[in-house]
């Protein structure tokens, strides 16, 4: 045998593992999906069924003419542009503040991973409490500090009216809650990859920068912003395709109720609640097609520029 057909043996020795791991777990799994979205598949008859059934574009009539789904996608859209935003602000935020060296940076840095590490059905249950109106901290710190006059139930309200400089308007209450949750708990994930690039800034950028003049403002957005673009753009299309997903979040903290629909609720409701599986794979489908349009938008009009720029 020749070394180099030894070296190819050795290396598909070394992929075979890992690509039957990716094919048990991630692509039969979209197959059969993909599958089931075709067929008329209830959940009692999925034990009996072949991979080849009843064909059917009944599902995705089901999907698109129910009701509410529309709505659905744009709160599903709503809260995925809040939280990305909103994580990787707060974690640009919490990054510029602990760059610089002070005593105890070590220790706020690791509280900082608190939220994103901690379990959570534990997190969950935390605000759930917190925010009790019978018994939560928040509505008790409300009425001593902001002299509220009743409880605000902050996951179980969908509209909540406030006033402003004389005008009334309502605000979607239970979905910016759920929306704050998620910046609080993944900002984290931001916060340490934004920190590894301030880190590798060399230090002389700035002090010529500051010798020359320049404002803390102008230092930030000529010298690290131009830095930090790739990485924010990276995070967003992350945070963009797991919150897009979440299920876990919003379902511990409102069932997906006040205004919460999410589409990853209402996918999850189709299975449980009507028992019609063809259905949640067809809506599961759908999502994963417009989560596909979205993201090539994306990296068609923006990607390069970011690129670019930076």
């Amino acid at each position: 045998m020749t070394a180099s057909r030894r070296e190819n043996r050795a290396g598909l020795a070394f992929v075979t593992p890992t690509f039957l791991v990716v094919l048990v777990v991630v692509l039969i799994p979209i197959m059969w999906t993909v599958l089931l979205a075709f067929q008329d598949a209830k959940l009692v008859d999925i034990q009996g069924m072949g991979v080849f059934g009843n064909w059917t574009l009944e599902n995705f009539a089901d999907v698109f003419g129910s009701a509410g789904f529309w709505s659905s996608l744009v709160t599903t859209l709503i809260y995925t542009a809040g939280s990305t935003v909103g994580s990787v602000l707060l974690g640009l935020v919490a990054a510029l503040a602990l760059r610089r060296p002070f005593r105890g940076r070590g220790l706020l840095r690791g509280s900082m991973l608190l939220p994103y590490v901690a379990p959570v059905v534990a997190m969950a249950f935390v605000w759930e409490v917190a925010l009790s109106p019978q018994y939560g901290v928040v509505n008790e710190w409300g009425k001593s500090l902001f002299g509220w006059d009743d409880p605000i139930a902050f996951l179980s309200t969908r509209d909540y009216e406030v006033s402003l400089l004389g005008w009334h308007f309502d605000i979607p209450l239970a979905l910016l809650t759920v929306i704050a949750f998620e910046i609080w708990r993944y900002f984290p994930f931001a916060f340490l990859f934004l920190l590894a690039r301030l880190q590798a800034v060399p230090d002389g950028l700035e002090e010529a920068a500051t010798v020359d003049g320049a404002t803390i403002s102008q230092r930030f957005r000529h010298i690290l912003l131009p830095q930090l673009m790739p990485v924010i753009a990276l995070l967003c299309v992350l945070r963009f395709i797991m919150s897009f997903n979440k299920f876990d979040d919003v379902y511990l903290l409102t069932g997906g109720g006040s205004g919460t629909d999410v589409a990853a609720v209402r996918v999850y409701d189709f299975l449980t609640s009507r028992y019609d599986v063809g259905a949640a794979a067809a809506q599961a489908l759908v999502l994963a097609v417009i989560l596909m349009v979205l993201l090539g938008l994306y990296f068609k009009f923006f990607a390069k520029r970011v690129q670019e720029e930076s």
